[in-house]
């Protein structure tokens, strides 16, 4: 039915901190400290810093954003108890992974765009971290779940990153994600 929200649709329940394993897809990196954790994503664009802090505040988190010095910007969280389960959950040891049974909703989607997302001459790509090979395989397997079946290029090719194309899955993608955030340019969202 036209358009009717999906559940798995971005906005349709109550934002909650496990949300941000969105984000931990893409190039994100929790560290953890005691009792207590710290999420930060390095992002290269004034609305991406905007639109993580805006999301960490939705979800009753601080955050702060902290100029590289490379015309980047890392948006963190303070170490806090609140993200220990997500921590507990993501890391084992010193490597990032995704959880077993994780799966993606429309929420988790729209902060791996927001964190790591943007357009190509091809279609729209979901970019990953190169130093978090252990998430790459699950991360595609989540989205084919979701029923958005991506190619994944490798580090060689504009990657790691998956790719989604076709008018179909790509129409999906943007009913799941909504609509764009404050200042997020035409190559930067889902179109």
């Amino acid at each position: 039915m036209p358009g009717q929200l999906s559940f798995f649709t971005a906005g349709v329940r109550p934002p909650a901190v496990d949300d941000l394993d969105g984000v931990l897809l893409g190039i994100a990196q929790l560290v953890r400290l005691g009792g207590t954790a710290r999420l930060s994503v390095l992002v290269d664009q004034p609305w991406r810093v905007e639109a993580i802090l805006t999301a960490y505040a939705e979800r009753g988190l601080r955050g702060a954003a902290v100029p590289t010095g490379e015309g980047m910007t890392t948006v963190r969280t303070p170490f806090t108890k609140a993200l220990l389960p997500c921590a507990e959950r993501w890391v084992r040891g010193a490597v990032k992974s995704v959880p077993a049974g994780f799966a993606l909703d429309g929420t988790r989607l729209r902060l791996w765009a927001m964190g790591a997302g943007r357009r190509d001459d091809h279609g729209y790509l979901f970019r990953l971290s190169p130093h978090d090979p252990a998430v790459w395989e699950p991360a595609g397997a989540a989205l084919a779940a979701f029923g958005l079946t991506a190619s994944f290029l490798g580090p060689r090719a504009d990657g790691p990153a998956y790719r989604i194309t076709g008018r179909r899955r790509s129409a999906r993608l943007r009913e799941f994600v909504g609509d764009p955030p404050a200042g997020a340019g035409d190559i930067d969202w889902p179109g």
